[in-house]
């Protein structure tokens, strides 16, 4: 299904277009905004959420309030696109939070943390279990108000040159990572890296980084990871449900009519909803042609995954004894994740373990 057929057919369809339209036209004020990704556009379905969001905008306003995407590198570098939202460059952004954790580590638990929640369990905490209430506040004091702005599903643990067996293989290796899964891994040995997606597949060919993860199969597979690096290990433990996030200039927020802000709102979660679905689509297909390739799909070792899992949580509480808002949202965040396991490992693992391998 191509974005424009999701966006006819989606919840509030062309008709709610039509009834707000004309009503937008007769008395609004024209709008006109920038949108700075961090992706590049040939990644279609990381970057087009943005195009969905900006789609839906217009459509919802009878095109009193544009929105205009720009990939990374147009407007600003994709790791500076929290700087240009802040100070007023562009009115909105589209990236993922956890790439601006040096200047607060608080705000990876608004992408993903190691062996944090999947995609469903993410948007149940931002939409329903505080992660949104908590987060505003935080994110006012950058002068930007955030949205849910689509997941990527559970990650793939990256691409390697050479095979991963055991810990001390990962003792020294130069590795493309963010945000916390990054921090976990140089706990374990590996020398972090952190490069925005256009600049990974130059670095693993010339040799500057050993690894790399990014997304899993259908955008690495565009990136053509698997042309220099041929061990390709899962599950990651890293990003199992990464939210992205709208950024918005909170001046250029309150400057919007009551109506343009709920159109925004609605398109964001449409957008949110859009990535993730699409993603499942088309994984599956991408994950057979690179394993066609001759790609060497691997699992990570028991031993791997526990050593990550054991720094992981000792570094949120690390941090969250140094860091009185680290810990407010670490301690609602732990107790949801608490709660939320108990019940897929009920419902959804009792029937994934028994009908999975039938396959």
């Amino acid at each position: 299904m191509q974005r424009r057929d999701f966006l006819k057919k989606a919840g509030i369809g062309v008709a709610a277009s039509a009834a707000f339209g004309p009503v937008f036209a007769q008395g609004s004020p024209s709008v006109r905004w920038r949108l700075a990704s961090s992706f590049p556009k040939s990644l279609d379905t990381i970057y087009g959420a943005a195009e969905v969001l900006a789609e839906r905008v217009s459509a919802l306003t009878g095109g009193r309030f544009q929105i205009r995407p720009y990939q990374a590198g147009e407007i600003v570098p994709g790791l500076q696109v929290m700087d240009a939202v802040q100070q007023g460059t562009v009115e909105v952004g589209h990236t993922a939070s956890y790439y601006f954790v040096g200047k607060a580590q608080v705000l990876a638990f608004d992408t993903a943390v190691p062996f944090g929640l999947t995609a469903r369990q993410q948007n149940a905490w931002m939409y329903f279990g505080g992660g949104i209430e908590l987060f505003r506040p935080i994110f006012a004091d950058f002068n930007i108000i955030q949205f849910p702005g689509g997941n990527t599903g559970v990650q793939m643990g990256g691409w390697f040159r050479k095979e991963i067996k055991s810990l001390s293989d990962l003792k020294g290796l130069k590795m493309r990572i963010p945000g916390p899964g990054g921090q976990v891994m140089s706990r374990l040995g590996v020398v972090p890296q952190v490069l925005a997606g256009g600049d990974i597949y130059p670095a693993l060919e010339r040799g500057t980084i050993d690894a790399t993860e990014w997304v899993g199969p259908y955008d690495d597979e565009k990136l053509g990871f698997h042309k220099v690096a041929k061990f390709y290990y899962y599950p990651g433990w890293h990003e199992p449900g990464p939210m992205l996030s709208f950024y918005v200039n909170l001046n250029e927020w309150r400057k919007l009519p009551k109506e343009y802000q709920q159109a925004f709102e609605v398109a964001a979660a449409e957008a949110n909803q859009w990535m993730m679905a699409k993603y499942d689509q088309l994984n599956p297909p991408a994950l057979q042609r690179l394993i066609r390739a001759g790609v060497r799909l691997r699992k990570w070792p028991n031993e791997i995954m526990q050593a990550a899992q054991k720094a992981a949580f000792a570094w949120y509480e690390e941090e969250a004894a140094k860091d009185a808002t680290y810990r407010k949202v670490y301690t609602a965040w732990k107790k949801f994740r608490e709660e939320q396991y108990r019940w897929f490992a009920v419902a959804e693992l009792g029937y994934e373990q028994f009908a999975f391998p039938s396959v």
